[in-house]
């Protein structure tokens, strides 16, 4: 029975395995990230009172938004690359 946990332990710690886990979590990190900067930059936005620096900062905030979801988007995209190259 011992032998089989430690197979199967083995079996998880394949490339193609680490990859995939590495996927989730990459996804995720970034949606969030990409979340707090959504949120960040519609709350300066409503606190710019018209205040052209502000309004600037929140759009940057924003942008920064934007990226993040696009690179959570395509960071599947990327791995599946990565692992046609490395043959795995």
């Amino acid at each position: 029975m011992h032998t089989t946990a430690v197979l199967m332990l083995a079996a998880a710690a394949d490339l193609p395995t680490v990859i995939n886990n590495a996927t989730g979590w990459l996804v995720g990190i970034l949606a969030a990230l990409a979340t707090f900067f959504l949120t960040l930059g519609g709350l300066r936005y409503m606190a710019a009172d018209g205040n052209p620096s502000e309004v600037e900062r929140a759009k940057s905030a924003l942008r920064s938004a934007a990226i993040g979801y696009g690179l959570a988007i395509l960071a599947p995209v990327v791995l599946t690359v990565l692992k046609q190259i490395l043959g795995v």
